[in-house]
């Protein structure tokens, strides 16, 4: 279970990514990228593809021992395009058991034929999400997530565009739920009502939530909300709605933020 004040880096292994879910519309590397006339659908192997085993002068890993490590958060680490490059990704998260690796999924239905031969159960050092932005995507992605061998598991329900019930299948073997509104000038309405119908369902199955961020358009008791992109993250914390579970967490507690 993620939780604040962890010290962390960044590993964009590759960069850019494809377009083939609802929650895939305003995504904000095609956004970001945009400004630049960059192509966001062109997949690239990063020069930062190394990070994880690069060292410093003094022969000091340039990551440092114990870090959260955000990987692939400007592509999926499942795309199609690094299926050539992902085993040497796989090779160093395992050689840097010191570190914690996280990435994020909406391809999880590729996992399968993308594991390294040794994954086993999955590597402790190692958390695989799975996005599921709204009913539809939980009724395909969650019994395929459920049933993965994952050691480390979190459902993004970010951006979450609809009601979601997980239809009683929550449990031990999933970490935590995130949930947050979507951001960007054309971003998509997150109800309030849904958000805590998330977190209800969490507490029923005593799974970690965390309420991430309001997004840009936020109804909440009849009435929308514009919410300014520097205090979205706050006004989610401000709700004072997290939930976190009678059961050992993954990364322990302090100050700060996580950019999850």
């Amino acid at each position: 279970m993620l939780r604040i004040g962890v010290k962390t880096s960044m590993w964009n292994p590759w960069h850019g990514c494809h377009k083939f879910s609802t929650g895939c519309q305003h995504c904000y590397v095609y956004r970001t990228d945009g400004k630049y006339g960059k192509d966001s659908s062109v997949v690239t192997k990063t020069e930062k593809f190394n990070l994880p085993i690069q060292q410093k002068k003094n022969k000091t890993y340039k990551i440092p021992s114990g870090n959260l490590v955000y990987t692939c958060f400007t592509s999926d680490f499942l795309v199609e395009d690094a299926d050539v490059w992902r085993p040497e990704a796989w090779e160093m998260m395992r050689l840097r058991q010191d570190l914690h690796f996280l990435f994020i999924t909406k391809r999880i239905d590729r996992l399968k034929d993308c594991l390294p031969p040794d994954w086993g159960e999955g590597y402790d050092n190692v958390t695989i999400c799975c996005t599921m932005e709204n009913q539809d995507r939980i009724d395909y992605r969650l019994p395929i997530y459920k049933a993965a061998p994952i050691k480390h598991k979190i459902i993004i329900c970010e951006p979450l565009l609809s009601r979601i019930d997980f239809r009683g299948e929550l449990g031990e073997w999933v970490e935590q739920v995130v949930a947050g509104g979507e951001s960007g000038r054309d971003a998509r309405i997150c109800d309030y009502d849904w958000v805590l119908e998330i977190r209800r369902q969490c507490i029923d199955a005593n799974v970690g939530f965390w309420f991430k961020q309001t997004g840009s358009f936020l109804l909440k008791e009849g009435k929308e909300f514009k919410v300014a992109r520097q205090f979205q993250h706050s006004q989610a914390r401000k709700a004072e709605i997290n939930y976190e579970p009678d059961r050992p967490s993954l990364i322990e507690e302090n100050t700060g933020n996580v950019i999850l």
